[in-house]
């Protein structure tokens, strides 16, 4: 459910949760650590930018910084700002009238996934990844 660039999105964010406070990282830095293209990872950190999750620094000692604190930024917030979830609301079998009162096939079970998948996007927070994540360390 997650796509690539989200997924990219998350592990740079993470290795970002692990510097010092007020230090930045560079974007071919951060795709080195993590084995993506420092172009297309640039793009997606100001994108992050723009949502208030990073803050960039141009110029030398410049990059990439959390900006605010890793506890308080979802992975929910991560993705949204990649690949906005609201997509995810619509029917699973792609029916335009599929709601409670007119379910699809999946519906219920679509339902009960999407909630659940939703729940741990919430509470899952980036300083939890950057505790147990392997690369980049």
């Amino acid at each position: 459910m997650i796509s690539k660039s989200a997924i990219q999105a998350i592990r740079a964010l993470t290795l970002l949760a692990r510097l010092p406070e007020n230090e930045f990282a560079d974007a071919r830095a951060l795709a080195e650590k993590t084995g993506g293209a420092s172009n297309y990872l640039g793009k997606l950190l100001q994108s992050l930018s723009r949502d208030g999750i990073v803050v960039s620094r141009k110029g030398l000692g410049g990059g990439f910084r959390l900006a605010r604190p890793a506890k308080s930024i979802s992975l929910l917030d991560i993705v949204d700002s990649i690949d906005p979830v609201v997509r995810w609301n619509g029917c699973f079998l792609g029916n335009e009238n599929c709601s409670d009162e007119n379910p699809c096939a999946m519906h219920k079970k679509w339902s009960k996934v999407r909630e659940s998948y939703m729940k741990l996007l919430k509470k899952t927070s980036l300083a939890d990844l950057a505790e147990h994540a392997e690369y980049g360390k």
